[in-house]
């Protein structure tokens, strides 16, 4: 009565303890997972793909639960911010068409890339810059340059990267869209281009929203591997922690937009599929 509670409810809560204490013991049992996982991503999986991991390894887990364990025991994945942007347009650049017009996805791999140019942050108000190639079909990093310089030798560099990376025929046929940077409007670049066999896309000077994937992937990139801090001590140490993002990225870290598998199975099955029809 001094406790308002009453007599069948006690009752029950008794009668509930033992329940109660296996429960306990199973999410404590499930958050020592669920630490693995989260250090393994280097602490940026949320509980989206911690959930699809835990999947993966057999075991049936609701979404909700993951995320009440994660909180409890204050497990947190990365959250975005914005990132500042590196584009310098070029006055003079000769017009090319919007190709992509805000549509970032392909039907098939190596048809369709966006790209763009990212500042790293080290020492004491020094940068490295970072250019990247991305497939928008599956999502992967087909190439990426880093340099101390925004020369157009740094975008360069990544396309030929990706042409590599994809084979006999490299990106013959396949669309490139970038914002209109010095280094993407020049006639090196062009030159590059057109050796290569790929078509030039850039979306409108000023509008950041069309060439928003590249963007996206850049920020989830610096933010993945600063984790909050302002910078890497040095130009090795940036260049390492880039390295092993991105080898991850490619073959290990889950895309929520891919079903949470990673880049390079979605491209296998893709090709699984399409050989199967």
């Amino acid at each position: 009565q001094i406790l308002e509670v009453s007599r069948s409810g006690f009752y029950r809560w008794r009668a509930a303890a033992a329940a109660r204490a296996e429960r306990a013991r199973a999410d404590q049992e499930l958050a020592e997972r669920i630490r693995g996982i989260h250090d393994d991503s280097d602490g940026t999986y949320g509980s989206p793909r911690v959930t699809a991991e835990l999947r993966d390894a057999g075991l049936e887990v609701n979404h909700k639960r993951v995320e009440r364990v994660m909180r409890e025991h204050g497990i947190v994945g990365v959250h975005l911010r914005k990132t500042v942007r590196t584009t310098v347009p070029d006055p003079d650049a000769v017009a090319v068409p919007d190709l992509i017009r805000r549509d970032f996805t392909a039907s098939a791999p190596n048809t369709r890339y966006v790209g763009d140019i990212t500042y790293l942050p080290i020492g004491d108000g020094q940068f490295l810059y970072l250019a990247t190639v991305l497939d928008l079909h599956s999502k992967l990093l087909a190439g990426w340059s880093i340099a101390d310089h925004m020369r157009t030798e740094l975008v360069t560099d990544a396309l030929r990267a990706a042409a590599a990376v994809r084979g006999a025929d490299g990106l013959v046929g396949a669309v490139f869209h970038s914002d209109n940077g010095a280094q993407y409007a020049s006639a090196e670049f062009a030159d590059v281009c057109r050796e290569l066999g790929v078509t030039r896309s850039r979306g409108a000077v000023g509008t950041s929203a069309d060439n928003a994937a590249a963007e996206s992937f850049n920020a989830t990139l610096k933010r993945e591997t600063l984790q909050g801090k302002k910078r890497w001590n040095s130009a090795g140490e940036a260049r390492a922690a880039v390295f092993r993002w991105v080898t991850r990225y490619n073959t290990r870290r889950r895309h929520s937009t891919l079903g949470q598998i990673c880049p390079i199975e979605y491209e296998q099955r893709s090709a699984t599929l399409a050989t199967a029809a």
